[in-house]
């Protein structure tokens, strides 16, 4: 129970942050993709968009490139910044196969991988979440519309408050109740999500190539 409840604690504060995000960061809506709405699916021309805008603004990229090597089927991988995307949109990345996008098991080896991560498009490594965030028929068509954050390094942080950052607190039952029956197992943190520079994120809107609105 202690360990499920220290991962809600942590996944407590990445929504909090994912909330932060779309409420202040800059967006840009998708135009690469054919599917005719506004934003439209996600094309590989949106990610070289996103990646020139943060160059341009100077952001920190996290991952340094990997080099090719001679193995079929793989590629090398561009220095590169996150993108963290909802994983309902897994099937239109694969679409981009060919074009732009290489999966991380087509990577010349994937141990710099992250275990969410589902494949890069130049300069821009996937990481995809069912927690992504989504507006739900907000597109000019009517459709969903997925949020895909992109992140240099310098872009957000949160502050703790009061000396502490999350603390899992756990007393047995012989110091938490008279009759030593009942145990004390909760979390508590004060902690403000803050977007240290603005320029190095950008939201990229997309929608989906078909809709899936009603599955």
């Amino acid at each position: 129970m202690s360990e499920r409840l220290a991962v809600a604690m942590r996944q407590a504060e990445d929504l909090i942050l994912r909330d932060y995000i779309i409420s202040a960061a800059s967006e840009i809506n998708a135009g690469g993709g054919s599917n005719g709405d506004n934003p439209t699916n996600i094309g590989v021309s949106d990610f070289s968009l996103v990646a020139a805008t943060l160059d341009t603004n100077n952001a920190y990229k996290f991952m340094s490139g990997i080099e090719g090597m001679d193995r079929f089927g793989t590629g090398p991988v561009r220095s590169a910044y996150f993108m963290l995307s909802s994983t309902v949109i897994q099937p239109d990345l694969d679409a981009l196969t060919g074009s732009g996008f290489l999966s991380t098991w087509n990577y010349p080896n994937n141990t710099s991988a992250l275990p969410s991560e589902y494949g890069s498009v130049y300069n821009i490594r996937i990481l995809t979440s069912s927690e992504a965030p989504v507006a739900i028929g907000a597109s000019a068509n009517g459709q969903n519309v997925y949020y895909n954050t992109v992140v240099g390094k310098q872009a957000i942080t949160h502050i703790n408050q009061d000396g502490y950052s999350m603390n899992l607190i756990y007393r047995d039952p012989y110091y938490s109740g008279m009759l030593a029956q009942n145990a004390t197992l909760a979390v508590k943190f004060a902690q403000a999500q803050a977007i240290t520079q603005d320029t190095a994120i950008r939201n990229l809107l997309c929608t989906l190539a078909v809709s899936n609105n009603g599955a």
